[in-house]
């Protein structure tokens, strides 16, 4: 079968697009967050930090009159939200670790490059998911996820080529983005639909191009992998291998019990 030749504008642009994606996700995500929280703080501190004087009886009561409710949250909502920040745990520790491996450390720069950056993309998720766990009234959650830190666990010790860790690093990605999608048509507050519906894609971004990476791998081309690359040499599913599904599925997300702080 033929070589199927891509523009290569196309693939210097990847980078970039890719930043602004999870640019503009964070930027819906903070604002999600923002939203959330100030619903969901006692009416009287949203009045004094809005008033910032004291006002008539009268004064005050039209100014309380104007707050929005206080978002109302469920003990789903902040299982929910625990369970995305364990999912987010157990990435981080695996990035982290990978990129502590000397054929990631010393290996190819595009991958340590990713995994540099996805690293600091999932604290910024988890930092949010804990922010509205505890102003919902739970706690944040600390540790990882038990399902998958048990997968990884297992499969840690077997892990002896980049080849190795961009498998995990898929599972993980994967279930992230599937239980976020889910996620948004569990919670019961449109801030929270909005902070998980923002998350969601930059874990779907995260699994596509390490489809990519995996298949380059298994092709016995891993001196592709670049930005910029030799698009001329990509094989003809490089462009379709990191988008399997034309809808994200949900049937593997997570139970919003299942990483909770117990």
């Amino acid at each position: 079968m033929g070589v199927q030749r891509i523009d290569t504008r196309l693939l210097e642009e990847l980078t970039e697009q890719s930043e602004d994606l999870n640019s503009d996700a964070l930027r819906i995500t903070g604002g999600a967050l923002d939203d959330f929280i100030e619903a969901s703080a006692p009416r009287s501190r949203r009045w004094w930090q809005r008033s910032g004087t004291l006002a008539s009886v009268a004064g005050a009561a039209a100014v309380l009159s104007s707050v929005p409710a206080a978002a109302v949250t469920t003990a789903d909502d902040i299982m929910a939200l625990q369970t995305a920040a364990s999912l987010e745990n157990l990435a981080i520790s695996v990035y982290r670790t990978a990129a502590g491996l000397p054929f990631i450390k010393d290996g190819n720069k595009t991958v340590a490059a990713f995994i540099a950056k996805t690293t600091a993309q999932h604290q910024a998720h988890v930092k949010a998911f804990n922010a509205a766990a505890t102003q919902a009234g739970g706690k944040a959650q600390t540790g990882p996820d038990p399902k998958y830190a048990a997968v990884v666990k297992e499969a840690l010790p077997t892990i002896k080529t980049p080849a190795d860790v961009v498998a995990l690093a898929i599972t993980l990605e994967d279930v992230a983005a599937q239980t976020y999608t889910k996620n948004v048509g569990q919670v019961s507050d449109a801030q929270l639909r909005k902070l998980f519906a923002s998350v969601a894609p930059v874990e779907a971004q995260h699994r596509a191009t390490l489809l990519a990476v995996q298949a380059l791998l298994a092709g016995n081309l891993p001196d592709l992998i670049a930005i910029p690359t030799d698009a001329a040499k990509l094989p003809a599913a490089a462009g379709s291998v990191g988008l399997p599904d034309a809808f994200y599925p949900t049937k593997d997300a997570s139970p919003i019990s299942e990483g909770a702080v117990k």
